[in-house]
């Protein structure tokens, strides 16, 4: 029989709050970083980084979990299903690339391939793949589109953008560049 985890109070939320979002930042400047650089940027003792965390490899799986759930509510939020293909895509970018932002090196982590951080990833991949079959079928992508590819290719105008100076730019914006070069490439316009 599963049991349950018990909800956290608030403080203790909190706490593992903190240490979940400096964790990412001292581990995106330094990979190496000890727990206990960690504890300090979190503002809270090593023991309760250590109480909290079985192991840093616990504390990474937390990260990537959090992570990953904030890119589910992230699409969620874009409301994929109720708008227009475009729409959705659009949101989904600019919501994804504020995620993305947030926790660069939680999501650069290799999951297991069982884990449920890995199938929420799958699950991610496929409702992307969902909404590219709606703009296919809209006429917004060729018939013929491979949609696995066109998501990679997807994926990798995100990943670029967040590797260029461009990062720290709206993602509004972003996401607007991000969906016109997926939709248009970046040939001149015929008309």
């Amino acid at each position: 029989m599963a049991t349950r985890a018990r909800p956290l109070r608030a403080d203790a939320e909190r706490s593992v709050r903190a240490i979940l979002e400096a964790a990412e930042r001292v581990l995106a400047g330094n990979p190496a970083a000890s727990m206990e650089q960690i504890a300090e940027a979190a503002g809270v003792a090593r023991t309760t980084i250590h109480r909290r965390f079985a192991s840093r490899q616990a504390l990474l799986g937390a990260m990537a979990e959090t992570a990953v759930r904030q890119l589910g509510e992230a699409i969620e939020a874009s409301r994929p299903e109720a708008v227009p293909p475009v729409v959705a895509l659009h949101q989904i970018t600019a919501n994804v690339l504020r995620v993305k932002v947030n926790w660069a090196f939680a999501l650069n982590q290799q999951d297991e391939p069982d884990s449920p951080t890995a199938r929420a990833q799958e699950e991610i991949a496929r409702r992307c793949l969902e909404l590219l079959g709606r703009a296919q079928r809209d006429g917004m992508l060729d018939a013929d589109a491979d949609l696995a590819w066109v998501r990679r290719v997807y994926y990798a105008l995100i990943g670029e953008t967040l590797h260029g100076e461009d990062a720290r730019t709206d993602p509004d914006v972003l996401a607007a560049r991000i969906v016109d070069t997926l939709l248009n490439g970046s040939g001149p316009r015929l008309r």
